[in-house]
This record gives C-alpha cells, sequence and structure tokens, in this order.
C-alpha cells in the first residue's frame, strides 16, 4: 500500500461563503494540501485554533468582529508556529506593510489564479516568504516616493519645512505667523519659496506634492 502524503493542513478566513466555497474545492483538489477548517472573521479563526492548529491561515483583509490585519498580529503572537497569508481585494501599502510587520509570510490579491494562491500556500509552509508582483511593486514605488521625500526634504530650510507642515495641517497665513512668531509677510516669503522650489502650482498643489512625497516627518505615513 502506498504511504499517505501528508497534507499541509489550511485554515480559510473570509466573511463571504462563496468564497470560501471555491477556494476549499480548489485547494482539495490538490494532493498536498488540505482546508481543514473555516471561518468567517478573523475572531471566528482565532477561536478556531485554540482547539484545532493549522498550518498555514489564509486570511482576507476586510471581515466582520475582527479583521485580517488584527487577526494576523493576534495569530502570530499566539501562534508563531502557523504560518499567516493574505489573500485580499486590497493592493494598499498601508494594509502591505502592516501585515509584514504582523509576522505574516505572504500577501497575495484575489485577481490571480487559483494556481498562484496553491503556490503561495507551498512556499510559505516551506518557510519562504509570499507576495505577488503587483504587491512588491507597490513597495518598490512606496521607496522611491520616500526617496524621492527626502531628497526635497534636503532641499528645504528647517523653517520651510515648518512653515509646510503648517501648511498641510490647514492654517492660514496669519496662523502661521503667530505660531511661528515670524512676521506675516515673511510666511508668504516662505510660502512662494516653497511654491517655487517643489516646482508646483499655488497652495493647493503644495499640500498634493507634500502628501506624495511625503515629505512631512510628521505624516503619520507607515
Amino acid at each position: 500500500m502506498e504511504n499517505e502524503v501528508t497534507k499541509i493542513k489550511v485554515m480559510l478566513a473570509d466573511d463571504h461563503q462563496v468564497v470560501l466555497d471555491g477556494l476549499t474545492a480548489l485547494i482539495n483538489a490538490t494532493k498536498d494540501i488540505e482546508v481543514v477548517e473555516v471561518a468567517h472573521n478573523g475572531y471566528h479563526a482565532l477561536k478556531i485554533l485554540e482547539v484545532h492548529p493549522v498550518e498555514v491561515a489564509v486570511l482576507d483583509i476586510e471581515m466582520p468582529v475582527m479583521d485580517g490585519l488584527k487577526a494576523a498580529k493576534e495569530i502570530k503572537a499566539k501562534y508563531p508556529e502557523t504560518k499567516v497569508l493574505v489573500l485580499t481585494m486590497y493592493n494598499n501599502e498601508r494594509f502591505i506593510k502592516e501585515i509584514i510587520r504582523s509576522g505574516a509570510s505572504g500577501y497575495i490579491l484575489k485577481n490571480k489564479s487559483g494556481n498562484q494562491l496553491v503556490e503561495a500556500i507551498r512556499a510559505v509552509y516551506s518557510g519562504k516568504e509570499y507576495f505577488t508582483q503587483a504587491v512588491t511593486d507597490t513597495l518598490i514605488e512606496s521607496l522611491r516616493k520616500k526617496k524621492k521625500g527626502a531628497t526635497y526634504q534636503a532641499k528645504l530650510t528647517t523653517r520651510e519645512k515648518e512653515v509646510l507642515q503648517l501648511i498641510v495641517d490647514g492654517n492660514s497665513s496669519r496662523e502661521i505667523s503667530e505660531k511661528l512668531f515670524i512676521a506675516g509677510t515673511t510666511v508668504e516669503t516662505h510660502r512662494r519659496n516653497l511654491i517655487e522650489k517643489l516646482g508646483v502650482k499655488g497652495t493647493k498643489g503644495l499640500i498634493k506634492h507634500a502628501v506624495e512625497n511625503n515629505l512631512l516627518e510628521d505624516s503619520g505615513n507607515p
């Protein structure tokens, strides 16, 4: 009698039953992977793992009760041996970075083929990381923006950076003048210099450019 293949035990978490059904059928058609549990939200996934450990947890991000981002962090904190793979429609820089920080092993998009999901499960199970090309491109673009932002910041004086931050925060020239204890005419000079240095048109262009190119040290960008 042939030896039975040891299958990779997988849990799927998604709030759409049709998605769970489709992915379960796809995965169970392989010889080396099986779906042993399904969950409808992150909280449900954690309750399942209390009694049914799995080797790979495949999570959607947008779920009720507890989303995939929080669930990924909780799973890696409580069950570090469980590999976490995110399967989502969101190619979002913030989500990707939060997932990486949580300790998850992969991030793939739902618009990819089922074969790629199977490939990703095998990869993370073996200890590798797996990110689709579109996700990698998003991270690379983020790094380019930060590098570009750093270059622009080097061109700005400390005072110009302070004025820029206050402009983006919605302060008027009079308010900036009061907060920095400088004349209103000086504020307007800094505003004109910023517009000229950054090559934009008007205050709206200044704000848009500052945000898009990560020029604000306290902007909260991940």
